[in-house]
């Protein structure tokens, strides 16, 4: 079952893609937590090993996932943070029906999913839509965040791609600013989970540094592992026996949350 997120969009196609959120949902009898699920890709594409095997993963756990398709390049910002902050009210307004707990919504992203994550948990005072109908009465403020090898900054250590695919070939300082993530952690961020690889080739471990950094600063609760070695792009990271242990401590960690 695949929902889509914009009804408007039900007959219309933009860029030849309409946004959806694809629903992996436990069979439980009490209200439980859920997790939106948004796969990197530069901002070009979406990775499906960052997608549907990280929702079984959650299941596995007794945790509800949400794999989200958010509009990539040629669509620039603010259509994949639209994307998400509706994808996220559209979960709470569904929790009832789902089971779920509304208050336990989290949200997990790698590379440039883990800056559309990031972007949703420190940018949740500003909507980057108009409101359509009655589920954009709902929060768009994650409860958790998960970011694994994320992209953050477009001032240091940025992903060029990623910048590009999102804001154009020559974005302004503002909008760079705007979107360098580390600058706008405040002290509704919410609680976050980061993972990286030191010798990351194609986004610095810095990116989770600098947003660790931040978090700290504002005393907000994080977990950040660096492991030593392995490329980008990992997923769950199945073949490396090292960096896999992520998922072990992010489950651990989902546990201390409440989730």
């Amino acid at each position: 079952m695949t929902a889509l997120l914009w009804p408007e969009m039900k007959n219309t196609i933009e860029h030849e893609f309409t946004p959806t959120i694809s629903p992996y949902l436990v069979d439980r009898n009490d209200k439980h937590a859920a997790v939106i699920i948004c796969p990197g890709g530069g901002y070009g594409h979406r990775a499906h090993h960052e997608g549907e095997p990280v929702a079984k993963w959650l299941n596995s756990f007794g945790i509800s996932a949400f794999v989200l398709n958010y509009r990539v390049s040629p669509s620039k910002h603010p259509s994949p943070l639209a994307d998400c902050q509706r994808a996220i009210r559209y979960v709470r307004y569904h929790a009832n029906e789902w089971n779920l707990d509304k208050e336990k919504i989290g949200i997990l992203g790698f590379s440039a999913g883990g800056h559309l994550a990031a972007s949703a948990s420190t940018l949740d005072h500003i909507n980057f839509y108009d409101a359509i109908d009655q589920i954009d009465q709902e929060s768009s403020r994650p409860d958790l965040a998960i970011l694994c090898y994320p992209v953050i900054s477009f001032i240091k250590h940025y992903h060029q791609g990623s910048m590009h695919n999102l804001l154009g070939e020559d974005p302004t300082d503002e909008l760079r600013a705007l979107m360098s993530l580390e600058q706008n952690v405040s002290k509704s961020t919410p609680p976050t989970f980061l993972w990286h690889t030191a010798d990351d080739a194609a986004v610095p471990v810095e990116n989770s540094l600098l947003y660790a950094l931040a978090l700290r600063e504002q005393e907000i609760p994080l977990e950040l592992h660096i492991f030593p070695h392995g490329r980008h792009g990992l997923g769950l990271a199945g073949q490396d026996d090292n960096v896999s242990e992520w998922t072990e401590l992010c489950k651990r960690w989902l546990v201390k949350q409440g989730f």
